[in-house]
């Protein structure tokens, strides 16, 4: 098995055939990490959530990290480390423009609002909470592949297949 960097295209077409990722947060130097749901746009993940843990944690510290990673194998595998900030986009005011934008990116893939949208809790209780669409503008992005020295040769490396 061989592991290499990929390069910034390859990273950026990995995260936008992808739609699940890893997001991390910080807070007090206590990490947190969680499955979200996204749509690439441009330079931004847009994603979707109830209120909670991630999000207040977000708004306190908006630095945010994101692991997006394809494995065929245990030798065969690519990864994304994306380091970004989170935007809170509001339905009124000035981010009213990108709040729509996230929904309607989001809305075109099936089961968009999860795992965003399931909490825990009786439907009674999470019913009554106001859904909070963010983007993560992203700062940095690196990846990493792994795999056979043979498949290194190919033109593509396969990326952007799938």
């Amino acid at each position: 098995m061989f592991v290499r960097e990929m390069s910034h295209h390859e990273c950026s077409s990995l995260v936008g055939a992808s739609h699940l990722a890893r997001l991390a947060c910080c807070v007090d130097n206590d990490p947190y990490v969680v499955p979200i749901y996204y749509a690439m746009a441009g330079n931004c993940l847009y994603s979707f959530s109830m209120p909670g843990k991630k999000i207040e944690w977000m708004r306190t510290n908006p630095k945010v990290c994101v692991l997006v990673e394809e494995m065929a194998s245990l030798r065969q595998w690519r990864s994304v480390v994306i380091h970004g900030h989170f935007q809170e986009l509001s339905p009124e005011g000035q981010w009213h423009r990108e709040y729509l934008h996230a929904w309607l990116l989001l809305e075109k893939h099936t089961n968009w609002w999860e795992p965003g949208g399931l909490k825990p809790t009786t439907p009674e209780i999470a019913s009554g909470y106001k859904h909070v669409f963010y983007s993560i503008d992203i700062a940095t992005m690196t990846g990493r592949q792994a795999g056979d020295q043979d498949e290194y040769s190919l033109p593509s490396s396969r990326v952007g297949s799938g």
